[in-house]
């Protein structure tokens, strides 16, 4: 393996969300009995590629940071990268960039929804799908995710799905794929017929990718693009790479009349400025930046198996859900008999470990849920696991 994943890299005091929100924030570094160990939200604990970081430098060592233009070769690495990755051909007027795939996600629920209507989502989901849909004033359809046994995996309730979309006030699907938090790939053939149900009841499909490289062996993604051509993605590099704090991302939308809507909504919201670094990173991501992600992927999937092992060994009431992509796991604690809201508030408080409840993703369907991130050094993960285990194993 050419890149150490295994580095500890101190984030206290860099203005990081995850290390230094103010909640549970405690002295010490993380081997320190006080300090926390946090595997809650979905930002990595590794040093990005070194591609990124000379990309950065280099234009840093300009000394003026002012409003940025995104150059003509910032699209051609995204369409490179898509079409050599995914075998998605991928046209540079299709493309329109803002700040991040959450603004993305409001931006498209402002172009494609009147206030009153309502938003298909598969719950439990992301929690910023809840706020970004509520927030312009539309509600949420929870067409809640079913535990097939036989296919050791969540599967779509079809007859739930398709009555959610006949409803006259459902007017826009939004998609997680890969799903966060279940850790789910949708297959093409689940695609498929999301996409036939909704051009059924004229549903506007518009798809989260952000974790789309995050992918465990065994199973393929598949961009709802290459599915159904009518449908919007929202995509970007920041969770593969670890460039959030760079805040750059892409709707891609081949409908004219559609991305005229969509930029209208991005000049509404005010999102149509980036960060000077932001198309930097992207192209030396997508350009150079290839296998240090078939690493990453690697190493992501050891600490899966190494996590699966541990609570098999000490925590065997707890059910590991199978991870098919992401590097969040969820796992099944309704053994336990407790509310998750209770058990990470003690997992925090007793334990130093920070993880998320389940019923942040879905009021009613994450409850019995805690979710894990595992992209950090293993041996932080285990130190974690081993917290958890001191916590629960009584």
């Amino acid at each position: 393996m050419k890149y150490d994943f295994n580095k500890i890299i101190e984030r206290r005091g860099t203005g990081s969300v995850k290390w230094d929100a103010e909640a549970p924030r405690q002295s010490g570094g993380w081997l320190l009995p006080g300090g926390i160990i946090p595997l809650w939200v979905a930002d990595m604990d590794f040093a990005v590629a070194p591609a990124i970081q000379e990309a950065i430098r280099e234009r840093a060592a300009h000394p003026v940071f002012g409003y940025t233009h995104v150059p003509d070769d910032y699209y051609e690495a995204v369409i490179s990268w898509f079409h050599r990755r995914h075998q998605w051909i991928i046209r540079r007027e299709w493309m329109l960039y803002t700040s991040g795939v959450v603004p993305a996600m409001s931006v498209a629920v402002k172009a494609f929804t009147m206030p009153g209507e309502k938003v298909l989502i598969l719950s439990p989901d992301y929690n910023c799908f809840f706020s970004s849909i509520r927030n312009n004033g539309c509600e949420v359809a929870e067409s809640v995710l079913i535990w097939n046994e036989e296919q050791n995996r969540f599967v779509v309730d079809w007859q739930n799905f398709e009555a959610l979309c006949a409803e006259e006030k459902t007017t826009m699907f939004l998609l997680c794929n890969p799903h966060n938090p279940t850790g789910r790939v949708w297959t093409r053939e689940e695609l498929q017929r999301m996409a036939d149900i909704c051009h059924r009841y004229q549903v506007t499909i518009v798809s989260d990718e952000i974790h789309c490289e995050l992918i465990m062996p065994g199973f393929t993604f598949v961009p709802m693009g290459t599915v159904d051509a009518d449908a919007v993605v929202l995509n970007s590099p920041s969770k593969s790479f670890n460039i959030a704090g760079l805040m750059m991302a892409n709707i891609i939308c081949r409908d004219s009349s559609k991305r005229r809507r969509l930029d209208r909504a991005i000049n509404i919201n005010e999102v149509c400025d980036v960060n000077v670094f932001g198309p930097v990173a992207v192209k030396a991501a997508y350009n150079y930046g290839e296998q240090w992600l078939d690493e990453l992927n690697g190493y992501l999937w050891e600490n899966y198996r190494a996590l699966c092992q541990y609570f098999a060994e000490h925590l065997p009431s707890l059910r590991v859900m199978p991870l098919e992509g992401t590097y969040l796991v969820w796992v099944d604690c309704k053994t336990l008999g407790l509310d998750v809201e209770t058990l990470c508030q003690r997992l925090l408080s007793e334990g130093h470990v920070w993880v998320n409840p389940g019923t942040m993703y879905g009021a009613q369907s994450g409850q019995g849920y805690i979710r894990i991130n595992i992209a950090c050094p293993r041996s932080q993960l285990m130190e974690g696991l081993s917290r958890i285990r001191q916590v629960l194993g009584n």
